[in-house]
Order: structure tokens, then C-alpha cells, then sequence
């Protein structure tokens, strides 16, 4: 990842992208499954579906508890907001209105298989990283650079993990 100097404000985003030599709708029960995303993620510790929530369809919720060695122990509140079987899956962490991160995966068949990408935007609404940004604003780039570098990092990984399982 390049230094772009992105502020929180400015929504920035990262995006990793692998191929998986099966088709979409191998790799879509891994990447729908928010129960299963903790045996891919180092950062994600747990997530269940909540309010009744039958699984992987618009407007469901589900409670993801993480970990974050500088960051420490947190849960949130996710709303999916798009579940398109085969080709796209999304969440909003808080509030949908305002969260605080975008995350989705996109599913493109191809080649024989599937490019899978995993996306993720900051903002707008606050997160744990608006605290450090608050108590140290003139570094605020730089911890935004941090962040996103280290979801760069941990997103290669989770779809490397998929690619491994669906593939085996």
C-alpha cells in the first residue's frame, strides 16, 4: 500500500484481490457465513447472527467481537446491506446511517473460477481509531496510513485462508 496522506474524514478505502479456482457458488457460503469469518480473520474473535436474524440476507444484524493487540478487545453491531448469492456480500459496522466501516466481498466468475475481492471503507461515523486520532490529531494520517495498511495485511490473509479452503 502507497502513502496517500487520507484523513479519516475522507473515507478512505483498501481493497485485496485473489482467485479461487472454483466457482462463485463454492466460495460463497465462506464468504456469507459471518460464523465462519473468525477462522479466516486474526482480528475477528467471534460473530453471531442477532435479532432472529436466519442468516445472510438484507438488513440482518450480527455481533462481531474482536481483537486488536494496541486496540484491545471490542464488540459491534453489523448490518448487511447487500446479499446477492454469488456475486456480493456487505455489511455497514454500526450504524448504517453513519457507520464507522463498509466492509464487502465481491464475487466475479472467470477463468474457470472466481476473483474474490474483499473491500473495506473508513468512516463516517467514529471508530476506536477516532480516539487515537483525537489524542494525537497532527498524527492523524499517519494512523489512518497504519490502519489500513494493517487491514491490507489481514484481508490478503482471510482470502488466502478461503482460497486454501475452498480449494482443498
Amino acid at each position: 500500500m502507497e502513502w496517500t496522506g487520507a484523513r479519516y474524514a475522507d473515507r478512505p478505502t483498501v481493497e485485496v484481490t485473489t482467485w479461487v479456482a472454483a466457482a462463485p457458488e463454492r466460495v460463497w457460503p465462506l464468504v456469507s457465513d459471518v460464523t465462519r469469518m473468525p477462522e479466516f480473520s486474526e482480528e475477528l474473535q467471534s460473530a453471531h447472527w442477532v435479532g432472529g436474524a436466519p442468516g445472510p440476507v438484507v438488513g440482518a444484524r450480527f455481533v462481531g467481537r474482536n481483537r486488536h493487540d494496541a486496540l484491545g478487545e471490542w464488540e459491534t453491531t453489523c448490518t448487511v446491506l447487500s446479499c446477492d448469492p454469488g456475486r456480493e456480500f456487505s455489511w455497514a459496522v454500526g450504524d448504517p446511517a453513519e457507520p464507522s466501516a463498509v466492509w464487502r466481498f465481491a464475487l466475479e466468475p472467470g477463468d474457470g473460477g472466481t476473483t474474490l475481492s474483499q473491500w473495506m471503507r473508513m468512516g463516517p461515523g467514529r471508530s476506536g481509531l477516532s480516539f487515537a486520532i483525537d489524542a494525537m490529531p497532527e498524527k492523524e494520517q499517519k494512523i489512518v496510513f497504519v490502519r489500513l495498511r494493517e487491514f491490507e495485511r489481514g484481508m490478503t490473509a482471510t482470502l488466502e485462508r478461503i482460497r486454501q479452503q475452498v480449494e482443498a
